[in-house]
Formats: structure tokens, C-alpha cells, sequence
């Protein structure tokens, strides 16, 4: 999610021509005249092929009422997409209308390649409180919103039901703490059978991000100025994971790179893990975990709170069809889009109150705990250099995960390095 974007700046185009109605109906029609319009072809630029059927249905529901606008998907591979995407901002080939997401955006904003949506946004009536809070904040620049998410991931506890019967462990509920989570994975840890509490991975949206927030610490300032990271609060949070490693309840770092963290859980070889919503289609499919496994809200610190993160819809500032990609834009952004998204179980859509077919689409998980996180939770943390200084996490972190150094000095060392990328920005 964070490649680094080339500097090149592309003017702004003109401002957009706007909905006659409100976001919230879905009821994004064109004017009467709309019908005699001339056919306009734009283009929507997406990276993930699971999602193509529901895209397909979205654009199918919007042609109903712009028949006039023909909408053609690029799908790029996650791998080549942000490669790809940079040789198209420099070259000025930029799709009209793009996935992005929070690790990206303020590089693309900063230099012009996206359009600042607020004059379409109030002509349109979108009511972004639809959204949540953090997403808001992770595509608002300088006081500009730039992008509109239309899905969103959150983390989650997931634990495996047999384990914890044949342990006699109650199943993790809303009350647990972090002290329930280090007491259970003692009490389920299993050396004779090869079996560990818990999975404590070097992973930043999955995992410490979420401790360090729940210690009522910060990864960057909301200046995005300086680093959070050797500052007590987040070396806390950090040592939760290290701490897990070092009392024997999860797999080193060297067993966890040897076998992924969710191959061992849909193994029966870890009780439990901090997992994102993105998930869920696996561990559905696999036969082990799409009985034996569970999901919980993620236990609290200091603080009851998590990190958010989601994919927005954004346009190309270069547009050469730029009341057409707004029309696509908001209709996106749009009730009716949302619950296309949701039926599809592909995607836990943004737009709030329409999650409840997300949620049903794999009864055997209680994914409503996915959703009730969502009032508290805090957008991921950016800057404009994030992909740099996401390199010095894993430098320095990965050195404290295998025990080359302690938690407190590679914290500190994070920090340095990090706070020199974010003085050049």
C-alpha cells in the first residue's frame, strides 16, 4: 500500500458540473436532457479482481440513469498497481476515476494529480456523516477532502473454538483486556502438541498500530511533524507483541516467517489472532477455520479504541471528462452502490448502516464485531513520505521481533529516522 510516487504536478481542471440529487437516496439522476448527452467513455482504475463482479453491478445500476456514460475497468494487479500508477501520473494517462488508499493519498493531493472534491461534494448535497470519522480524516488534506471511501477494514480477534473449549478458556467477549489476552494464551499454549497461545507478528494495520493507540500513544502528530514512536506510550504498545514472543505464547519471528501467522492459525497450530476484515474470505473457505474459528472485538488497553483504514474513490485531476467522472464519483459514494457492495460479501462498504449484508454473508463468524469497532476507531496513520518511514519500522522493528535489539532502543531509532523523512517533507 505505500510505493513511492514520482513529484510532478498536473493543473488543476475545471470545477465539476453537479448532481441534481443528494447523496444519501442513491438517486443520482441526470438532468431530462440527459438522454440526447453524447455518449462520453471514462475510465475506473481498480486492483482487486475479487471485487470486479460487485463493480460490475455498481456501474450496471448506475447506466440505468446515465446511459450516456459508458464506464470501462482497468484492473491492475495490487503488485503493479502503484507502479503502474506513478508511470500514468507522470505521463499524464491517469485513469478518470481510481482506487486509492490512506498511505498514497496525501502524495497524490500534494501534487495535483487528484482533484479536491469539496465544491462537487456541496452542489451534490453527499453527506460525507455517512462515512466514519477516521475515514473522513484519512482522505481530508489541508482542509480539502480529496477522496470518498466507499469500503473500510478493521481488525479484529480471532480465535479458535476448540482450542479454547479443550483448554477451558471462556471465548474472548467485549470485556477482555490485555491482561485476558496474555492470561488465555498461557493457559492455551501447548509446547507437547506444538500448539501457541497467540501469533505476535512485526505487523503495523493488524497489530501494533491498534496497541499503541489502545496506550493512548501515536504512530506520527497529527501535525505530521514528528514520529510518536519513542515517546512510552508507543514503546508500550509496541512491547505487548515483543513481550508475547519472549514468554513462549507465540512463535518466534523466524517460525512466523517460515510459516505465515494465518497458515498456522488455520492450522490449529495458534489459538489466536489479531486479523483484519480482509480476511474473512479466506478463512470461510478453509476448511479447518470455517467451523472452528470466531471472531471477537479487539481487546482493550488504556484506550477502547483500534486503527480504520479503507479505500477511497478519487478523480484525476487531468480528467478530459471531468462532470462525467463526478457523476460516476458520486453515485459511488451513494446508498444504492453501498448495498451492492455489501450483498456481494466481497467488501464491508463505508457508507454507514448498510453493513448488515456484509455481516450476514458468512454467518458462521460474528463479523458485527468488525462493525461495532467502527464509532472508535482512529484513521491509519500517513504523511506524505509514509513509504519511507513505513522502511524504517521494518529496519528497526524487525531487528527488536528477532531479538537483535530491545524494543525501547529500536523504538528510538525509528523515531530518529523517521523524524529526518518527516523534516524533508
Amino acid at each position: 500500500m505505500k510505493r513511492k510516487l514520482a513529484g510532478v504536478a498536473i493543473a488543476s481542471v475545471v470545477l465539476l458540473a453537479a448532481c441534481s440529487n443528494t447523496n444519501d437516496s442513491g438517486n443520482n439522476s441526470q438532468n431530462a436532457e440527459n438522454g440526447s448527452k453524447k455518449k462520453v467513455a471514462i475510465t475506473y482504475g481498480i486492483w482487486d479482481k475479487n471485487y470486479q463482479p460487485a463493480v460490475e453491478s455498481v456501474i450496471k445500476k448506475f447506466n440505468e440513469t446515465h446511459p450516456n456514460i459508458e464506464v470501462n475497468i482497468e484492473l491492475t494487479p495490487w503488485d503493479q498497481y502503484w507502479a503502474k500508477l506513478e508511470t500514468a501520473a507522470v505521463g499524464g494517462s491517469l485513469t478518470d476515476v481510481f482506487w486509492m488508499n490512506g498511505p498514497n493519498v496525501i502524495k497524490y493531493a500534494s501534487n495535483k494529480m487528484i482533484k479536491p472534491l469539496d465544491d462537487q461534494i456541496a452542489k451534490s448535497k453527499v453527506d460525507l456523516g455517512n462515512f466514519p470519522k477516521g475515514l473522513n480524516d484519512l482522505y481530508t488534506i489541508g482542509g480539502k477532502t480529496y477522496g470518498i471511501p466507499f469500503e473500510l477494514s478493521t481488525v479484529g480477534l480471532w480465535y479458535n473454538k476448540e482450542l479454547f473449549k479443550a483448554a477451558n478458556v471462556p471465548f474472548p467477549d467485549a470485556s477482555w483486556d490485555w491482561n485476558k489476552v496474555r492470561e488465555a494464551a498461557k493457559k492455551l499454549t501447548d509446547p507437547s502438541k506444538g500448539v501457541w497461545g497467540i501469533a505476535a507478528p512485526m505487523a503495523n494495520q493488524q497489530g501494533f498500530y491498534n496497541t499503541i493507540l489502545q496506550s493512548k500513544g501515536y504512530v506520527i502528530s497529527e501535525d505530521k511533524k514528528t514520529s510518536g514512536y519513542d515517546k512510552p506510550e508507543a514503546i508500550e504498545g509496541l512491547k505487548f507483541w515483543t513481550d508475547l514472543i519472549k514468554d513462549g505464547v507465540s512463535p518466534t519471528a523466524a517460525q512466523m516467517q517460515e510459516t505465515q501467522p494465518e497458515k498456522l492459525f488455520e492450522s490449529g497450530k495458534v489459538a489466536m489472532i489479531y486479523d483484519g476484515s480482509w480476511i474473512v474470505g479466506e478463512f470461510a473457505k478453509v476448511d479447518y477455520t470455517k467451523d472452528k474459528a470466531d471472531v471477537a472485538v479487539l481487546p482493550k488497553g488504556k484506550a477502547d479504541t483500534s486503527v480504520i483504514h479503507g479505500v477511497a474513490n478519487v478523480i484525476n485531476a487531468g480528467t478530459k471528462h471531468p462532470d462525467e467522472a463526478w457523476e460516476f464519483m458520486n453515485f459511488l459514494s451513494s446508498k444504492d452502490a453501498a448495498l451492492i457492495f455489501a450483498k456481494s460479501g466481497a467488501v464491508i462498504p463505508a457508507f454507514t448502516g448498510t453493513q448488515d449484508d456484509w455481516v450476514k454473508s458468512v454467518p458462521n463468524f460474528n463479523l458485527r464485531a468488525f462493525i461495532d469497532v467502527i464509532p472508535k476507531a482512529q484513521a491509519y496513520p500517513v504523511s506524505k513520505s509514509t513509504a519511507k518511514w513505513l522502511d524504517a519500522e521494518n529496519e528497526f522493528f524487525t531487528k527488536a521481533w528477532y531479538g537483535q535489539m530491545t524494543i525501547e532502543e529500536a523504538a528510538k531509532q525509528a523515531a530518529t529516522k523517521m523524524n529526518g523523512i518527516l523534516a524533508q517533507e
